[in-house]
């Protein structure tokens, strides 16, 4: 793995409001690391997630856009090339995936697009600032929901909108149950948690609706779509992206080099099985397109 930039010597350590300390613990050091690292898989991973959200925010010309869990600014950057008018500002937990974004926006020559740590959380946005927030699975994570998503509906001007993309229930999504059972290697694995901060943190919709509407939210609708988890071309390739990813990196954690050896071939043995010469290994998955209005 890539390593990540130096940031946590005492001179730059964060002041920011954190009340997710768990989530920016990881974030802002090892799973924010790891992101980095694997950057441009993620963002091809995700190309019929992105594509989703975009279709749902219908970005506006001058549109004030606040993404929210930004990681290295994909989607950002995105908001603002169609924000010609406007501008977008990207909020993440992590520095490491922040100056990698802020890096990409100085090489597209974007102007309109800024950077800031920050936990949406707690962050002191200012009040009606934003016409639009968006997010592609960033804000399945918050210790209080209903705090958060009433935070950015201050944060957004009456009658501004809300467009997320989150992800279904853990039996819904291909793409993680495929590679969790090929690496259980014969464990019985405890489930993944739902309904808690995480990233099955808003799998029912119920719920969903519930807290955006206790937040501030209204006319809140969710679609359900199905989008390819595109994992590339090559199964050995695609094996070694997918044990990289937190879910699954964790259930290699603690064996031995024999069992990680069987464990990643049981690994590649499955991405083979869904590989097709056209698309390469294409997995299916489940998510909720949300939109609703401040």
């Amino acid at each position: 793995m890539e390593a990540g930039p130096d940031r946590r010597d005492a001179e730059t350590e964060s002041t920011i409001e954190v009340v997710n300390v768990e989530q920016a613990a990881s974030w802002d050091g090892p799973a924010g690391d790891a992101w980095v690292a694997r950057e441009a898989f993620q963002n091809d991973a995700l190309a019929a997630h992105t594509d989703a959200l975009f279709a749902a925010a219908d970005v506006r010309p001058d549109d004030r856009v606040l993404d929210v869990g930004c990681g290295t600014g994909d989607t950002t950057r995105a908001a603002a090339l169609r924000a010609v008018d406007g501008d977008a500002l990207g909020v993440d937990l992590s520095r490491a995936m922040l100056a990698r974004a802020a890096e990409r926006a100085a090489s597209e020559g974007l102007h309109n697009v800024t950077f800031e740590q920050a936990d949406a959380q707690v962050h002191a946005f200012a009040d009606a600032a934003y016409d639009l927030v968006i997010s592609r699975f960033g804000v399945m994570f918050f210790a209080d929901p209903v705090a958060a998503f009433a935070n950015l509906a201050r944060a957004t001007a009456p009658g501004g909108r809300l467009a997320l993309v989150v992800w279904q229930p853990f039996a819904d999504n291909e793409w993680v149950v495929v590679p969790r059972a090929a690496l259980a290697l014969g464990r019985d694995l405890p489930p993944i948690p739902e309904d808690v901060p995480g990233p099955f943190g808003l799998a029912d919709p119920d719920r969903v609706r519930r807290i955006l509407g206790e937040a501030g939210w209204s006319h809140v609708e969710l679609d359900d779509v199905r989008a390819t988890y595109d994992y590339g071309a090559e199964p050995a390739t695609a094996a070694q992206h997918a044990s990289e990813i937190g879910v699954f990196r964790v259930l290699l954690e603690g064996l031995d080099d024999a069992q990680t050896a069987r464990a990643m071939d049981a690994l590649t043995a499955a991405m083979t099985e869904r590989a097709t010469p056209a698309g390469g290994v294409q997995l299916d998955s489940r998510i909720w397109v949300v939109r609703a209005v401040r």
